[in-house]
């Protein structure tokens, strides 16, 4: 059976566990020659130290893949530079992008300091830009110059940020940003043969084993939960077979896969002129509009799974 990205190359932004190091041993298990990009900070973004990134390293190479370390910051401009360019330099080109790296600096918003919302804001959306931006100037200056592009970029969104989670006014905004800019970039680079699209995942990792629930889960819930099926889904989209998926976020929970749909253009109506007579109408167009869904994607108040499950 032939392999999904067989001599491909990839960058994976804070691999050094949890999804990033399922995306990492995913990816070189099916051919792909790996960039292990982390900082090693601590969930909360504090300190440095790349002593599990080389763990993933040397876990690919037991295996008989490549792969090196890179320890820049995603939220640094030129240090995001530098892994695009280790990854040509070493392996002589880029294919696959996976943006992954983020912190959490949870917090009510009336207790949230500046500095926690500056650094949710710098490793998750300018931490997703960067990288994105570089590997883009890559794959266009290549194109320009006549030659062959193959080019996938997976970034990470989440439920909190387009759906809404309450003390994740920070970490939801960036991960909306996210979910914008993946759309967005899709239709810039499509012309390129680079394909952009997000995760939006609900898994058991480091920074997800702290919320209410996830300590008591038994080991078929963890397994149900496990980060690799998050690589499950990145690995097809990086591969030949999804060159026409563009633009998408997937709702991946254990192996239950969705496509999150973007905001739409719901019930109208033509206002008065005088604001004092806008709230029948208003009454009207609330009545017909969909509820906010809540951390399960579901509209607000309803039950179970959506109607349109496979």
């Amino acid at each position: 059976m032939s392999k999904l990205v067989e001599g491909k190359v990839a960058l994976i932004t804070g691999a050094a566990g949890g999804i990033g190091r399922e995306h990492a041993l995913m990816l070189a298990s099916h051919g792909a020659k790996v960039v292990v990009n982390d900082l090693g900070g601590d969930v909360s973004g504090q300190g440095e130290d790349l002593t599990q990134a080389q763990k993933v390293v040397e876990e690919i190479q037991a295996m008989g893949g490549e792969a090196v370390v890179n320890g820049g910051n995603v939220a640094n401009f030129e240090d995001a530079k530098g892994m695009v360019d280790q990854a040509v330099d070493t392996f002589g080109d880029l294919n696959i992008l996976i943006n992954n790296a983020g912190i959490l600096r949870d917090r009510m918003l009336f207790s949230m300091s500046e500095d926690d919302w500056d650094a949710i804001m710098n490793v998750h959306l300018k931490g997703t830009f960067s990288p994105t931006h570089h590997a883009s100037v890559y794959w266009r200056n290549k194109a320009k110059a006549g030659e062959e592009t193959y080019g996938r970029v997976i970034n990470t969104s989440s439920p909190s940020g387009i759906y809404g989670n309450i003390g994740q006014s920070n970490y939801g905004a960036a991960k909306a940003g996210i979910a914008a800019f993946t759309v967005i970039t899709a239709m810039e680079l499509a012309k390129y043969n680079v394909t952009v699209n997000a995760l939006v995942p609900a898994a058991l990792s480091r920074m997800t084993a702290g919320l209410i629930g996830m300590d008591n889960l038994t080991d078929e819930q963890k397994e149900a939960m496990s980060p690799r099926w998050q690589a499950v889904t990145a690995a097809w989209l990086c591969s030949e077979e999804a060159s026409n998926v563009t633009g998408r976020l997937f709702d991946v929970r254990g192996n239950q896969i969705g496509i999150s749909e973007g905001w739409v253009l719901g019930p109208t109506g033509t206002q008065p002129d005088d604001p004092q007579d806008l709230g029948p109408l208003m009454a009207e167009l609330m009545s017909k509009a969909t509820l906010n869904a809540n951390m399960g994607g579901i509209p607000s108040g309803g039950t179970g799974r959506p109607e349109n499950e496979i």
